[in-house]
């Protein structure tokens, strides 16, 4: 990509536009253009096209056409900066620099490495981090600005969020899913032995790459990870903040063409071979397996939950005892089994929240009933770890109409969402009166969501 940013035609609503008029040259052959002015700030072509190139090297999509949406959020953007600087408002600057590393891991990962990132963006990497930090303090300025106009929003009492119930449609009120409170206990195969058995084949692995055999051959046959498995075991130019700790920390320790030791991560067990290092990113290949449990293994666990269960049901122990003293789950057997969402702390889980396996067998349960035994994954790694085990509905939450008094969390959040959405509505409308805006009118066609916007355009000559 060479540095003329060329932007001949671009496509708003549906519509040609040519952007090549009145352009002012720089000395480094960037052609560039202002295409809107809010209060002092200035919007130019090679910004909004370089915020389509973050957006499109990090994979995101937009269902509208792309520069009218990222122009229209880049001017309310302006507004709210604009205020947050009358207001003295401060950078978090921790914060920044922890999305500006995000954001250059991100894409580099994306773009695989430096020079495919200064190509694409036409620039030195410095540059970019230069530019993309004063974006991340404005947008940390623009935010905090939007939180402090948010909550400015008056707070929600009982008798609001009664109102807001009684005034609201029932079919905008907002549908509560049907929700499962559960116990577990889980029994794990014999993992020291699996372990065992599955460094055992990496070892032999190992051993036929280091008397000649190719290690992308093996890689092809042998490796678990489906991703890079078909390229041969690589994983392309990436920074290792993307990858766990233990595999950044090997693969950096390499030199290229030396073959690693067995390396354990919660995704399994890796050998590696480092192809290229530049600074923090390198490219490698690796050959990922994980342990393999018999059958012999399954029928043992499936016994003894069969065992349990019937105990259970016969009431010669409940279930919170026997989760205490069998299951081999550390992150439920001290609450009797009972699960709760990771993420949330909630031990309610809605449909989508349960694995697939525990879903399927629980799903024509009624509340105090036990599951059979059955065969899922724990949360470990990416794609966890075997597990048998057997689940007790404890409740059943019905979906239903979120009401006053069985949802009052939910329909407050709601409600003072609303409050708050309309407050950020309401200074967005007033700031476009109120504040000097000129937009080019190659953009007058744009689909924009604030109909203020149309008494900016630029009158043409």
């Amino acid at each position: 990509m060479n540095n003329i940013l060329k932007i001949g035609a671009v496509l708003l609503s549906g519509c040609s536009l040519h952007l090549a008029v009145s352009a002012q040259t720089y000395p480094d052959g960037l052609i560039d253009k202002t295409v809107a002015v809010v209060g002092n700030e200035m919007i130019s072509i090679s910004s909004l096209e370089e915020e389509v190139q973050v957006m499109r090297a990090q994979g995101m999509v937009s269902d509208r056409n792309i520069r009218c949406e990222i122009l229209e959020q880049m001017m309310i953007s302006k507004l709210f900066l604009i205020q947050a600087r009358l207001d003295s408002l401060t950078v978090n600057n921790d914060m920044v620099e922890a999305e500006l590393s995000n954001r250059i891991d991100n894409i580099r990962t994306q773009l695989g490495g430096d020079e495919n990132v200064e190509k694409y963006f036409g620039k030195p990497l410095y540059k970019l981090r230069q530019e993309w930090r004063q974006t991340l303090q404005d947008q940390n300025l623009t935010q905090e600005m939007q939180r402090n106009v948010a909550g400015s929003a008056p707070g929600m009492t009982p008798y609001d969020v009664r109102e807001y119930v009684e005034n609201t449609d029932s079919l905008d009120l907002p549908i509560v899913p049907i929700k499962y409170q559960l116990s577990q206990i889980c029994i794990y195969p014999d993992r020291e032995a699996a372990n065992l058995a599955v460094k055992d084949r990496l070892l032999a692995i190992r051993e036929r790459i280091m008397n000649g055999e190719k290690f992308s051959v093996l890689a092809r046959i042998y490796s678990q990870d489906p991703g890079s498995a078909r390229r041969g075991g690589e994983l392309g130019m990436a920074s290792k903040s993307v990858f766990w700790p233990a595999f950044s920390d090997a693969a950096m320790s390499l030199k290229p063409g030396i073959i690693s030791q067995i390396v354990e991560t919660p995704d399994g067990f890796h050998i590696i071979e480092v192809l290229e290092k530049k600074g923090d990113m390198f490219n490698a290949r690796h050959i990922l397996m994980k342990p393999e449990y018999t059958e012999d293994d399954k029928t043992k666990a499936f016994a003894t939950l069969d065992s349990l269960k019937a105990e259970l049901q016969n009431g010669a122990v409940s279930f919170d005892l026997a989760a205490r003293f069998y299951s081999q789950d550390p992150a439920t057997r001290t609450n009797g089994g009972q699960m709760a969402d990771p993420n949330t702390g909630s031990s309610y889980f809605e449909i989508d929240q349960l694995k697939p396996e525990d879903y399927n067998a629980i799903k024509n349960l009624k509340e105090g009933e036990i599951s059979e035994p059955f065969e899922s994954r724990d949360n470990e790694g990416r794609s966890g770890n075997t597990v048998y085990k057997i689940l007790k509905v404890d409740k059943i939450l019905p979906a239903h109409t979120a009401s006053f008094t069985e949802d009052y969390n939910l329909l407050m959040e709601q409600a003072q969402n609303e409050r708050a959405m309309e407050a950020i509505d309401e200074f967005v409308k007033q700031k476009i009166e109120e504040t000097y805006i000129v937009i080019d009118p190659i953009f007058k066609d744009c689909p924009f969501d604030q109909e203020g916007w149309a008494s900016k355009f630029r009158t043409e000559e």
